[in-house]
């Protein structure tokens, strides 16, 4: 693992080893505050020469929250773009209310990048350990080696439980497309 309070540490994932890469960070400003009743969830791709505000405006994001988001989403995208090579990058964000990827598990992809913008963040456990749960802070960027990248992956990651809390959670997801 790689945790740090630069953008610079998702670069750690790239050594052989490190199997998650956390830079502790705030959510942007404006975020916290979103009403994810009023919003739909979203799935498109992103190439370096599109802009992320048409789909989260279509979404139903207020204009600053919006921009606020599509700016993050920019500047994701190009760190993931830089680590994994990829020219287009899949983009989910998705209001949580449910135990949706309850159980611990690795993804089939290179790396996945994850942050939660609101609500509790992504849990991660060590295969060795898997009963020591570590969780991500709210806002904190986590990449996650995937099983295309490591055969035998050593950390775990699920989304935390919240369908008995009533609480919402919006996560963003990118991936090589």
């Amino acid at each position: 693992m790689a945790i740090g309070d630069a953008i610079h540490i998702l670069d750690h994932i790239l050594q052989s080893p490190v199997a998650l890469a956390v830079w502790r960070r705030a959510a942007p400003a404006g975020i916290a505050m979103l009403d994810l009743d009023s919003v739909d969830d979203l799935s498109f791709t992103l190439d370096p020469n599109d802009d992320a505000i048409a789909p989260l405006l279509d979404a139903g994001y207020p204009t600053d929250t919006a921009r606020a988001l599509r700016d993050d989403i920019a500047m994701l995208a190009l760190a993931h773009r830089r680590l994994t090579g990829a020219r287009t990058i899949a983009v989910r964000l998705d209001v949580i209310e449910t135990d949706a990827c309850h159980r611990f598990h690795a993804d089939y992809v290179t790396l996945r990048m994850l942050s939660t913008y609101c609500g509790a963040a992504t849990q991660w456990c060590r295969t060795a350990t898997p009963d020591t749960i570590g969780q991500l802070g709210t806002g904190d960027v986590g990449v996650f080696k995937g099983r295309i990248a490591m055969a035998e992956p050593t950390i775990l990651h699920r989304s935390p439980p919240v369908r008995a809390t009533g609480e919402q959670r919006l996560l963003l997801v990118l991936d090589p497309a």
